[in-house]
């Protein structure tokens, strides 16, 4: 498979809560459990039991290692089906503030040393 990726991802234990937007920017109620496997500046990549659509989007807050709360939006783009039922996803930032990302840059350093 040819990488897409822009940024180096990071294998993290974090917690995330999905909550669905809708295209009239009307917010569905729709919380998602899923397990993080990767994050990097520009993506997160998770599993979840839940079918989601790719192309739809999500606000997310993302609980990382420091337990401080990064508030995304992110998009699904790529979608794999597991052999155990659940699904492994790929999904891109659209939307996270400067600081929320250095935060993911700051961890990436650490974690090369």
């Amino acid at each position: 498979m040819e990488e897409k990726r822009k940024h180096k991802r990071l294998d993290l234990d974090v917690s995330i809560q999905l909550e669905r937007l809708d295209q009239e920017g009307i917010t569905t109620l729709k919380y998602v459990h899923v397990t993080v496997t990767d994050i990097s500046r520009s993506g997160i990549g998770f599993t979840a039991n839940q079918k989601l659509d790719v192309g739809t989007y999500y606000d997310t807050k993302i609980q990382i290692w420091t337990q401080e709360v990064v508030d995304a939006v992110i998009e699904i783009v790529r979608r794999e089906d597991n052999e155990d039922g659940s699904y492994h996803y790929g999904c891109v930032f659209i939307g996270m503030t400067d600081t929320d990302a250095l935060k993911i840059d700051i961890y990436q350093i650490f974690n090369d040393l």
